[in-house]
């Protein structure tokens, strides 16, 4: 797949549908000037904003910020406890209430008042992660005053919505797990919407020949790139740290309504789907952008999950240079948040996620199992990329 002067374009989508908007958007990106090598394709590649989710982009002397997004260092964490299935509640809805409880999730509009999916008052654990961010965050302020009226320290430590959520799962030998999945939450949009802005403006005055205007980018050298460079990382920096406060949470209501002591972090993983990092790739020091897709160099341990009802994977990178050390970051939507609301009901939501104790409504409709990829299809086709360590199933999920 290649047009004109454009990079190549390799795809790891055998098996798996790809929708032709995916793919103009992935020969947008090969055109640009500042892309090294090829563009890598993961399997659970669609549609986005500017570049595709689920796909790999690595670039010389300069990033694209729309590429990264507006949900900076969204991603992963699991850990594997020594609870089995046997420990748990036959009734796990107090469970899922605690958890709720311990963590805030979703979002209230601006016009009905506080956020519920914001702290009133942040916990210790909260406090004590947002010590080590605030002056990174606010020498960052001082240059780009906006950021600072923003959800950050009371969005530390909380899950958001859309396709976020914490989930108790069973490994393949009956152990339990805890996963979830969120990012940098107001924070980081902000951060991405700012320099997204930015880029664009830069593109205007240089008057690149861009194909998509959500493809400009900052070169090094440019007004805003070094700002850009500290910002995006310490979005990232932020989302790890959400990441590892709501896991303590969790663990925390587990530790409430299972009497057994047990331990956790036997296995533990906490990955970024949605950043850019400096990395060398075949001799050369590039920017990489993984939009939807999770670093899998060889001996890394990663999480690929996929839609709520089906199973998800904790795998092992094999370091496949042609993927510049990348694999999928789940199983990739198959149509629109709107088009599967129209297209289910709740009924289909209650049978679709049979056995699962989450929430059931009309306002989840959009998270519906079949709105996504078949997850052995996305698994089958990047077998060259990573091996499965476990295979995990969710018996608990909280949505945002």
């Amino acid at each position: 797949m290649q047009q004109g002067s454009a990079a190549p374009i390799k795809m790891w989508t055998q098996g798996v549908p790809v929708e032709d908007e995916a793919r103009q958007q992935l020969q947008n990106v090969a055109s640009l000037p500042i892309v090294f090598k090829h563009v890598a394709v993961m399997p659970d590649v669609h549609y986005g904003i500017g570049a595709t989710i689920g796909s790999v982009i690595p670039t010389v002397r300069a990033i694209i910020p729309a590429a990264v997004g507006v949900d900076i260092g969204c991603g992963m964490i699991a850990c594997k406890t020594t609870l089995v299935a046997s420990d748990l509640p036959d009734n796990l809805g107090p469970l899922r209430a605690a958890i709720e409880k311990a963590v805030p999730h979703g979002m209230t509009p601006k016009k009905y008042g506080r956020d519920k999916g914001g702290w009133e008052t942040p916990p210790e654990e909260t406090d004590a992660a947002w010590a080590r961010l605030a002056d990174e965050f606010n020498a960052i302020c001082d240059k780009h005053p906006r950021m600072r009226n923003t959800n950050n320290h009371k969005h530390l430590g909380t899950l958001g919505g859309g396709n976020h959520f914490i989930e108790i799962c069973l490994d393949e030998a009956q152990s339990v797990w805890i996963m979830l999945h969120s990012g940098s939450r107001g924070v980081g949009n902000a951060i991405g919407t700012h320099f997204i802005e930015l880029a664009k403006k830069d593109a205007e005055r240089h008057q690149r020949n861009l194909p998509d205007a959500n493809l400009a980018y900052f070169e090094e050298g440019a007004q805003y790139f070094g700002d850009y460079v500290q910002a995006v990382g310490w979005a990232q920096k932020f989302a790890a740290a959400n990441r590892e406060v709501m896991m303590t949470r969790v663990i925390q209501a587990l530790r409430q309504v299972i009497a057994k002591p047990f331990d956790t972090h036997v296995e533990a993983v906490n990955c970024h789907h949605n950043y850019v990092q400096r990395e060398t790739h075949f001799g050369q020091d590039v920017f990489v952008t993984r939009k939807g897709a999770v670093n899998a160099e060889k001996g890394r341990l990663g999480i690929i999950p996929g839609s709520m009802g089906a199973k998800s994977y904790i795998v092992r990178g094999k370091g496949n240079p042609d993927s510049f050390n990348s694999c999928s970051h789940g199983a990739g939507r198959t149509m629109s948040r709107t088009q599967a609301k129209k297209q289910f009901t709740v009924a289909d939501q209650i049978a679709a996620t049979e056995g699962v104790e989450c929430r059931k409504d009309e306002a989840v409709i959009d998270e519906i199992p079949m709105a996504y990829k078949d997850i052995d299809a996305v698994m089958a086709a990047q077998r060259d990329l990573v091996d499965v360590v476990h295979t995990l199933k969710q018996v608990l999920c909280v949505k945002g």
